[in-house]
């Protein structure tokens, strides 16, 4: 098992309130005045009050090519990703060259070498550090990342790993595509990057992190869904695949896994007291609130974090957690759930416990696994 010493989020330096996002990408994505208006109605009921771009707002309608989008995304990408981590290294007290996994997760754009290549002479990262690139994760990227490292961490107690995700999610724009799907996610997505160190138990006890410990993870994939959500990729770039049942899907299944991944620490979803949910979106986030019976704060963070910044896809969820770490120190032993949905459709969970009054994890809870059930973004209402 693993212990998190810090995570960091960062956001671009251009931040637009969403109304006036939504004026400048309407022109852009159509020119029916009905389509405009189902986009300004969709936008207006996001949730969303400000979103970071990575350029100036103003410059989006001047991008004409994958490849121009592509190497925006590698120049301005490798900068959020390098803040990120350094930040994140910096509040957990440790230096580039302790890092022994890098594990790295993207969605919005691509490369050989991949970003994470490219961190290591950035950082001063060791020449000799286990890289792990992840493409294709999408919004589960973030708590799929958490649970792949402790994976690593679980055979390697000596080792510290750090998380870094990025997504460029505006460099994604399709231009003349008046879709559902692309009027949601215009609307929707927003650009950002975060960073999380990893520690082993070993390493942990030798340095005093007592942080969350990483106490179990669930993988899941929903079968016949792989076309609800993802990329068709082609000439013009990424385009979305976003279905109208997106919510449904995941809401079906989300009781069971939220179960399956309490059930071995004797818990249900009423002893959770820190509910870290990737903020898909309102339909989303009110599907997961229902699913699993939860009171109206529960996902209180998950919304704010939605109307600062939008859905930042894999980071998004980080940013949730960050949040939930700046906070006041939660109750000795206080159980935390870690939910995110992606391309598959997928879901990734990861449970966590804070530590008990004497220091060590509190790992009986009351209670057994009877849980209700979970959810993800789609069109708007």
């Amino acid at each position: 098992m693993s212990r998190i010493a810090a995570v960091a989020p960062v956001l671009p330096e251009h931040a637009y309130p969403q109304a006036e996002i939504t004026a400048e990408v309407a022109g852009l994505v159509t020119r029916d005045p009905r389509r405009r208006g189902l986009l300004e109605k969709v936008q207006a009921s996001s949730g969303i009050d400000t979103r970071h771009t990575v350029l100036p707002l103003e410059k989006y309608a001047g991008l004409s090519s994958f490849t121009e989008t592509n190497d925006i995304y590698l120049r301005e990408g490798l900068e959020l990703a390098a803040r990120a981590a350094t930040d994140a290294l910096t509040a957990a007290g440790l230096r580039p060259a302790d890092v022994d996994h890098l594990f790295f997760t993207t969605v919005t754009g691509v490369s050989a070498p991949s970003l994470d290549a490219l961190l290591v002479g950035r950082l001063g990262l060791r020449e000799d550090v286990r890289r792990v690139p992840s493409f294709g994760l999408g919004c589960a990227g973030g708590a799929a990342g958490l649970a792949r490292v402790d994976d690593h961490l679980a055979g390697h107690p000596d080792e510290v790993a750090l998380l870094v995700s990025v997504e460029l999610c505006s460099l994604t724009l399709q231009h003349d595509d008046d879709s559902t799907a692309n009027l949601v996610a215009s609307g929707l997505f927003g650009d950002g990057a975060a960073a999380a160190v990893l520690v082993g138990d070993r390493r942990a006890a030798a340095l005093g992190i007592d942080g969350p410990r990483v106490v179990g993870t669930r993988s899941a994939l929903y079968p016949g869904t792989e076309n609800d959500l993802g990329w068709q990729v082609g000439g013009s770039g990424f385009r979305i695949v976003l279905s109208g049942g997106m919510a449904q899907t995941v809401a079906g299944h989300a009781a069971a896994d939220v179960a399956a991944l309490l059930a071995p620490l004797g818990a249900r979803a009423a002893d959770v007291a820190h509910w870290v949910v990737h903020p898909g979106g309102p339909k989303i986030l009110d599907a997961v609130e229902d699913a699993l019976a939860l009171g109206p704060e529960a996902l209180a963070g998950s919304r704010a974090t939605l109307a600062r910044t939008g859905n930042l896809s894999s980071a998004a969820v980080l940013h949730v957690l960050a949040d939930v770490l700046a906070g006041p120190p939660p109750d000795p032993g206080a159980l935390g759930a870690v939910l995110a949905f992606g391309p598959g459709v997928g879901a990734e969970l990861v449970a966590l416990r804070w530590p008990g009054a004497d220091g060590d994890d509190v790992r009986d809870v009351p209670g057994g696994p009877d849980v209700p059930g979970g959810s993800i973004e789609e069109e708007a209402s």
